[in-house]
């Protein structure tokens, strides 16, 4: 699976998406300075989400303001319908960051939440489209984001394995294998002991023709790095120039600092994750002779005295006769003096 010019499949370094979101608080300006530092930091796409009042919620979770009375913000100076409208994006708006993070060298996607957004995102040209965990069991949106033959970034927060499964068969069924599944907690932020990064090894398992990432919602920056120790190939990060400004999600979010952390760190330990098989590197293979052992003499040999163990001992540098042969020099006869203290060779006998 190729998400632009990256392959995903082969792994080479993680594919990292910098979430913004709703983060950019309805400022363009704002937006584009996101879409910079993510770039500056190392990732290799920011997404938006593409959502309008009329599209995410229903008329009975305005009343209840639920989003405004239950979080950090407890926001009273003006209501949920009202914040919503403030951070959506418009399509023109979508547009000029599409052209922005073009001119910026960054892939650009969205989140769609209705089948006009999904048609839009496809209309500019997206590399791939991202479903939210929310939409895992909405049968119905999936097929027709299927239908469009992108390739699909799909989160599994909130999911049971029946219900990822069901998802991954809408794809299949219209024959789009371009399939990426990102473990996902839908909690913000998750407790160290929810995370479950295991459940990577799960969607592996259960789905090995798939790339699998992490979606991440924990604060800091150590989980996404062990996730991509796990294999992750695919990380999604909230991203934030300031973890207090207003807004849903800035305190979940990494800071161009630690996205720093998250990009490089990846690189690294994606590199160093290597082979599965056990191969010596030639700077390992050059270090053989320096820190091996090599059968000495504890002692004065004669010529012509017949080896015995005591005679033996194994000692650096590791350029003579190695130690797992001590046992067949043990009875040989000394073909002339060997000093204390000597590397043995097979010349010696």
């Amino acid at each position: 699976m190729r998400i632009g010019e990256h392959d995903v499949e082969n792994f080479h370094e993680p594919y990292v998406i910098a979430e913004l979101g709703a983060n950019h608080n309805g400022d363009m300006d704002l937006a584009r300075l996101l879409i910079r530092s993510a770039k500056e930091s190392g990732c290799h796409c920011v997404k938006f989400q593409s959502w309008t009042k009329d599209s995410i919620f229903s008329k009975s979770v305005y009343k209840d303001n639920y989003f405004l009375n239950d979080d950090y913000r407890q926001r009273k100076d003006f209501t949920l319908e009202a914040i919503v409208e403030k951070f959506s994006m418009s399509e023109t708006q979508l547009h000029q960051m599409s052209a922005y993070c073009a001119e910026v060298d960054i892939d650009f996607s969205s989140t769609p939440f209705s089948k006009a957004e999904v048609d839009f995102l496809v209309h500019l040209g997206v590399p791939f489209i991202k479903v939210a965990s929310m939409d895992v069991n909405n049968l119905g949106f999936l097929r027709h984001i299927a239908d469009t033959m992108k390739p699909v970034i799909l989160s599994t927060g909130l999911s049971t394995l029946a219900q990822i499964e069901r998802a991954v068969e809408v794809f299949e069924s219209a024959g789009n294998d371009r399939l990426a599944l990102l473990h996902c907690v839908s909690v913000y932020p998750p407790q160290d002991e929810t995370v479950n990064l295991n459940n990577i090894d799960m969607l592996r398992n259960n789905f090995p023709q798939y790339p699998i990432g992490f979606s991440d919602h924990s604060i800091g920056f150590e989980i996404p790095l062990a996730a991509v120790a796990k294999g992750a190939c695919v990380l999604e990060k909230h991203f934030t120039l300031d973890k207090n400004m207003e807004g849903w999600d800035h305190k979940v979010s990494a800071t161009p600092d630690e996205m720093h952390q998250i990009t490089t760190g990846s690189i690294r330990i994606t590199r160093a994750l290597g082979s599965y098989r056990r191969v010596l590197s030639e700077a390992e293979k050059a270090q053989i002779g320096a820190y091996r052992r090599s059968i000495i003499a504890a002692r004065d040999i004669p010529a012509g005295k017949l080896i015995e163990r005591a005679d033996l001992d194994v000692k650096r540098p590791g350029t003579g006769i190695a130690p797992e042969f001590v046992d067949m020099v043990v009875g040989r006869i000394a073909k002339r003096r060997i000093q204390a203290d000597a590397v043995m060779t097979n010349e010696d006998f």
